[in-house]
């Protein structure tokens, strides 16, 4: 079991910056891959980036990159969301999602934090 936690979320100004953290509970969190998903209002749940347990492999959905850089720090069980350049299609809220680095879907999912970003 995973339990996720994130937090980091708020409003900001088209343009801006936030950085979202998720923190977890797993004593082997190296061992699993994470991810970032979002969610706006009315639309279905769309990932945004992953990482794996080594943090030696990344994506990011089109629309991000260059603009978001996730990242983990295994010794903290933490792992970050940095959003720069925010622009107002960017508000949802986000999720942070754990799942086995040796494949599987993502079982575990944080609560969300919100992020809006104002035009």
């Amino acid at each position: 079991q995973v339990q996720l936690v994130e937090f980091g979320g708020g409003l900001v100004q088209t343009g801006g910056s936030l950085r979202l953290s998720c923190a977890a509970s797993s004593r082997t969190f190296s061992t699993y891959r994470m991810a970032w998903f979002r969610q706006a209002p009315g639309k279905e749940r769309e990932f945004v980036a992953s990482i794996r347990g080594n943090g030696g492999i990344i994506y990011y959905v089109d629309s991000v990159k260059g603009r978001f850089t996730i990242s983990r720090d295994n010794a903290k069980k933490t792992v970050h969301l940095q959003m720069n350049s925010l622009k107002p299609e960017d508000t949802a809220a986000y999720y942070c999602a754990a799942a086995p680095d040796t494949g599987g879907s993502y079982a575990y999912w944080g609560q969300g934090t919100q992020v809006t970003v104002s035009s």
